[in-house]
This record gives structure tokens, C-alpha cells and sequence, in this order.
């Protein structure tokens, strides 16, 4: 396969750094995985969207923090800010078995080797900054960064624990999809802010004062605007407090319109920032069409990246999921509200895999969390923006869900359409449920 030059790339040395003519950059994101220019690697997403706002970027792929910490100081402070982000799996996921057994390979890394990254990176990672730049703002993001964004039970370590932001050095987490928030912050910086005032910017988790606010232990306050959860130290002693804590998180993280959620650690109080609202087409789009070289970087000299060879003739077509499943965590970070891409996007994305030398005319996957949500919504969205549910498919189909499927199989025949395309598959599976839905409709249900 023919790579791009290396300055097709967002820099990971400063030698690269140097052949962009730049002597320093804005940014410098750290990350627990190779660095793959592909939009499904949340780092190159990241990198892409702040260097399509403007600004220099830098991308450190798994670090060494073993060794005397040259990945961590070669670049130096940023103009900006660090942004940390232990990869596109929570690490312990990533490293441990179901029966807390060490994995012998590592789907992120070159060679799939394991031991390329520590446990919990995002605590790692940051506290190293913050040793060897103590002024510099570091943003904490990713999976790891969302999903512990509020106390949570820890499988591994068979205990609870408190937010991240009580364990790293990080200043602030930009959870969820960051393509909008983390361009904010970077503006916000740059215009001289300090991270103190940015309290209230949409999908980000800060240590703050007392809310000023009813936060009686015993009860979980739930006002216009706020809830003020169990503190940790009650969740620690009352496992029924942390499941009351978390439907709020749940249905907080499923409503169009969140409120803000407060939780007392000790002395320190934990605010999580209400979402974005959906990303509308033209947004998801932008993210989209970045100038992906969609490869690994030339780095790696070709060594095999298992989780890129999952995805290197793929195409995703949308973001969120409605399934509400229990074992699933999509609508903590992606939400349940569908954003879905435009045709011409999609298209756009197909023509350029056809491109790729090793293109056999076969794509492995046009999809999403649930391939059939495609362009699927509230029918009535006034209804959707008072629902808290979690699924609009349990225990049976919304009637305010529209579940027609002719624009999803009118993408698959455009992309069945474009030259090169021989075959492609649906690998991120059907929801049959949905599929299978009658509305009574003739025309959409034949």
C-alpha cells in the first residue's frame, strides 16, 4: 500500500513538527493508542477538528511512562492545553478479561502487543503533565474520561470510586462525542480565559465550590435546573444510594434537555455539565469529511493494527443509539437521540475507500452502534424532549418512533452503486425488533 507523507499527518515528533515549518504547537494530545488517521480513532477525530479550527496539534501515541518521560516533554507546554485520553476502550476493558484475567494482546497497539499502555492512563498520564508542567491546563477525554465521569463501581478493583476528576490531575473532562466542546475550550483559552471560568460549557465535568443548594444527605435534590446526587462517602456506605444515582446519570445522559448533576466528594463537588444537543447532519458531516488520510501513521512501518484492520473498509453512517440495553454504554457518551450523516457524506467517504490499494470491492461494514437507526427519530420531537427513557424499543416499539427505513435502503443502493463496490455488509449489526416493526403504513412497512 502506498502511505502518505508523513506530513499528510498530524505531527508525533518534533522533527515532523518541523517539516510542517511550525516551531511549537497549540495542543498536544496524548493517547493511550497508536495513532490511526481514520475518523473511527477518537485521537485523529480530536486532532483533526482542532487543526480544521485553526490551531497546531500534536499527537504523542502511547507514551512511555517507564523511562525518563521524553515522549511526555518533547514537545514542551503547549500554547493551549494537554488533552489526555486513555484510547477508544476504557483500559481496564482493554487489559483484563471478564474473569479479571491479564489479556495477552492489545487490539490498539502495533503488533497487538499488550503492555503499551497502564492501567487507568487518564490518572497516569495526567499526573505526569502536571509534575512536569504544573501550569499548563490538561483536558481529560475519551471513554475512560465518560464513563467514570461520577462515582462508579469499579469491576477490577470489586470496589467504588470516586469521579476521575478526584483521582488524575486533570483540570476538566470533555466527556461524550468532543468534536464541539473540545473547540470551545480551545477558543476559550485562547482568548484568555482561565479554566476557573469555564463553569458552565455544555458536555464538560469541573471541581467546583458548594452548589448553594438543598443537599441533605438522605435524598437526592432534584430542581428545575440541577440534582445534587448522594454524595460518595453515602454511595461508599449504601449500595441503594449509588442505583439511585445512577438512573439519574441515565436518564440525565438520554434527555434532550439535561440538567446539571452536582456530587460531593469530601470537601470537593463534582459538576457534570448537561450535553449538546444532537449533532445535526451538517455537524456530523464536517467531522466526517476531515482530511483523514484513513492510515496508521508511517511510523508503524506497516506493522498489523488489529483494530484498524476491523475497520479499514468500513464506513460509519450515523451516531447514538435508542436500544437502551442494559449491557451497553453508547447512551452515556453517544446518546440515544440519532445524528445521522447526509447521503453525499457517506458517498463522499465510500469513493475514497474504493481508492485504497488494497481495496478487493468488498466494504466490511456500512453501519453504526445499530445499522437500521439510520435517519430514525421522534416523529413528534416536542414528545422526545420531555422522554427519559432510555430505549425507545422496550419493552415495546414507541409510537411516537418513526421507523421507516427507505432513506437507510436508499444509502445502501447508492453505495452498492458507486464503482469499485462489488459487495458490502452490514457488520455492526440489525435491530430486528426495529426491522421488523409494522407501523401500518403500506407504503413504509412493504
Amino acid at each position: 500500500m502506498m502511505i502518505p507523507r508523513v506530513d499528510a499527518y498530524l505531527p508525533t515528533s518534533v522533527k515532523e513538527m518541523k517539516i510542517l515549518g511550525w516551531d511549537s504547537v497549540d495542543v498536544v494530545l496524548f493517547s493511550g493508542d497508536a495513532y490511526v488517521d481514520h475518523p473511527s480513532f477518537g485521537a485523529a477525530v480530536i486532532g483533526r477538528t482542532l487543526q480544521a479550527a485553526g490551531y497546531r496539534v500534536a499527537i504523542v501515541p502511547q507514551p512511555n511512562w517507564q523511562d525518563d518521560l521524553r515522549d511526555f516533554r518533547k514537545f514542551g507546554a503547549p500554547r493551549l492545553f494537554f488533552g489526555v485520553s486513555a484510547g477508544a476502550m476504557d483500559s481496564m476493558v482493554n487489559h483484563y478479561t471478564a474473569a479479571r484475567r491479564r489479556r495477552s494482546d492489545d487490539a490498539y497497539t502495533p503488533g497487538g502487543r499488550h503492555g503499551a499502555r497502564p492501567d487507568y492512563p487518564t490518572v497516569v498520564y495526567s499526573d505526569i503533565l502536571r509534575r512536569l508542567f504544573p501550569g499548563t491546563p490538561i483536558i481529560a477525554g475519551g471513554i475512560e474520561a465518560s464513563m467514570r465521569r461520577l462515582s462508579h463501581y469499579d469491576y477490577w478493583e470489586d470496589r467504588l470510586r470516586p469521579s476521575l476528576l478526584i483521582d488524575c490531575s486533570a483540570d476538566l473532562i470533555s466527556y461524550g462525542m468532543g468534536e464541539k466542546c473540545v473547540v470551545e475550550i480551545a477558543q476559550h483559552i485562547d482568548s484568555g480565559e482561565s479554566l476557573d471560568s469555564l463553569t458552565c460549557l455544555p458536555q464538560t465535568v469541573i471541581r467546583t465550590s458548594a452548589p448553594g443548594m438543598d443537599c441533605r444527605e438522605g435524598k437526592i435534590y432534584v430542581g428545575d435546573q440541577d440534582i445534587v446526587l448522594h454524595s460518595y462517602e453515602r454511595c461508599q456506605a449504601d449500595k441503594r444510594c449509588q442505583a439511585e444515582n445512577f438512573r439519574h446519570i441515565e436518564q440525565q445522559s438520554n434527555s434532550m434537555h439535561g440538567k446539571t448533576l452536582w456530587q460531593r466528594h469530601g470537601d470537593i463537588w463534582i459538576k457534570v455539565n448537561p450535553m449538546y444537543p444532537p449533532m445535526a447532519t451538517e455537524e456530523i458531516d464536517a467531522s466526517f469529511d476531515l482530511p483523514y488520510t484513513r492510515l496508521p501513521h508511517p511510523r508503524y512501518k506497516g506493522k498489523r493494527i488489529p483494530a484498524y484492520d476491523m475497520i479499514r473498509h468500513s464506513v460509519n453512517i450515523h451516531r447514538g443509539c435508542f436500544g437502551g440495553c442494559s449491557f451497553c454504554t453508547i447512551s452515556a457518551h453517544q446518546g440515544k437521540f440519532i445524528a445521522s450523516r447526509s447521503k453525499e457524506s457517506v458517498l463522499r467517504e465510500v469513493r475514497q475507500v474504493t481508492r485504497m490499494d488494497d481495496f478487493k470491492g468488498y466494504l466490511s461494514d456500512v453501519g453504526g452502534p445499530s445499522a437500521n437507526m439510520y435517519r430514525l427519530g421522534g416523529k413528534d420531537r416536542s414528545l422526545c424532549e420531555k422522554c427519559l427513557k432510555p430505549s425507545c424499543l422496550h419493552p415495546s416499539v414507541c409510537p411516537n418512533l418513526n421507523t421507516d427505513h427507505r432513506p437507510l435502503l436508499d444509502l445502501y443502493h447508492a453505495v452498492d452503486a458507486v464503482p469499485g463496490v462489488k459487495k458490502s455488509f452490514i457488520g455492526s449489526g440489525v435491530r430486528y425488533d426495529l426491522s421488523m416493526h409494522h407501523t401500518g403504513d403500506e407504503a413504509v412497512d412493504r
